[in-house]
């Protein structure tokens, strides 16, 4: 039986929405994308030219993982390079995009069954800015994170962001910023992909277009998982991104390139039906 919350779920799903905004994964890889211009940055580019400007943007970020789940509530957000070892040029960038609160107090008020507390001392992470930069370089929306809560289970994340539809219909853009596939310590300094990164992804995409996304929330019962998800933190914001997913919306590839072996640049538009490219 729908509980009520899954009711007006399904119900929403039935309706023609003309002013949802869509939905983005971004595999952002290397925090050298915010100051370079290669495929990947040119393709975040024109997706912001196509889609319609949004209201607000929210970014669950593979790189601020809490106790409990956070949102950033300042007016002003700093820039963080929580990096080591990269050019001076890219410690010199800064995003200085304002906050909204506002939109922060929506968020905790749409949640009515998780727990999300206001956070001051955070920021917008190198996940949220490196892709930013391209995709509004003026920095002239407000922009704030959502967390991820290091203690909640796949599935209670991906019940979270379907509290959060409605933000969708109030014009903000939702972006899950991490990668399909992660695993540093498999690095190579060549094009090739790893056998197992291939047949990671290729079982991500097949899922996904099944509709049926129960196999991609528990991930641990894929083949390879171990190899492409060593640890959670890229990966779950795809399930953020799938949960805010309705009926009446399509999805799009793009960026479907595997660098160094094993890191994933696959990301995900989420888009109406009507709005269909």
């Amino acid at each position: 039986m729908l509980g009520l919350h899954q009711f007006a779920r399904a119900w929403d799903n039935e309706q023609t929405i003309e002013t949802v905004m869509p939905v983005l994964f971004i595999g952002h890889g290397s925090p050298m994308n915010a100051i370079e211009q290669n495929r990947f940055t040119d393709t975040w580019k024109n997706i912001a030219k196509e889609i319609s400007i949004p209201k607000a943007i929210m970014v669950v970020s593979a790189h601020w993982e809490t106790v409990g789940t956070k949102v950033t509530a300042m007016q002003h957000p700093r820039t963080i390079h929580d990096f080591g070892g990269f050019p001076k040029a890219l410690f010199d960038a800064q995003y200085p995009a304002a906050g909204t609160p506002e939109f922060a107090k929506q968020t905790q008020d749409l949640s009515t069954h998780w727990k999300i507390d206001e956070d001051h001392e955070w920021g917008l992470d190198h996940g949220t800015w490196s892709v930013l930069m391209s995709m509004y370089p003026n920095a002239d929306i407000p922009v704030f994170q959502m967390s991820l809560d290091v203690r909640k289970k796949p599935e209670e994340q991906f019940a979270l962001a379907q509290d959060l539809f409605e933000l969708r219909k109030r014009g903000v853009l939702i972006i899950g910023s991490g990668n399909v596939v992660h695993n540093l310590r498999m690095i190579k300094w060549d094009n090739s992909a790893f056998d197992w990164a291939e047949n990671f992804i290729h079982t991500v995409k097949t899922i996904v277009d099944t509709d049926n996304f129960s196999p991609l929330i528990q991930y641990t019962s894929l083949e390879n998982y171990k190899y492409a998800i060593p640890t959670p933190e890229h990966y779950l914001p795809l399930l953020y991104c799938l949960g805010l997913k309705t009926k009446t919306d399509s999805i799009r590839y793009f960026n479907d390139v595997t660098t160094n072996g094993s890191i994933s640049m696959l990301g995900l538009l989420i888009h109406q039906k009507k709005e269909a490219r």
